[in-house]
This record gives structure tokens, C-alpha cells and sequence, in this order.
């Protein structure tokens, strides 16, 4: 229970509603994807 205290109040500090954060931290997965997507076939060149 401490922890998620800790943790809403850092979210606090930030400024960022929650929504913002979650979008920013889904765009990063996004880009993560499309990163490991664009080298799919580089396995398959030797």
C-alpha cells in the first residue's frame, strides 16, 4: 500500500494527468514495435 502511495504522489509531481502519461508510455511501445518490425527479415540474409 505504501508503494502506490508513493507512486500517486510522484505521479502528482509530474503535472501530467494520468491519460497524457499513459499515451506518452504507449507511443513509446509503439515506436518499440515498429523498430522490432522493421527487422524481421534480417535473420533470414545468411
Amino acid at each position: 500500500m505504501h508503494a502506490a502511495l508513493l507512486a500517486a504522489a510522484e505521479a502528482e509531481a509530474t503535472g501530467l494527468p494520468p491519460v497524457v502519461i499513459g499515451l506518452l508510455g504507449f507511443g513509446v511501445l509503439v515506436a518499440l514495435l515498429l523498430v522490432t518490425y522493421a527487422f524481421r527479415n534480417s535473420g533470414h540474409r545468411n
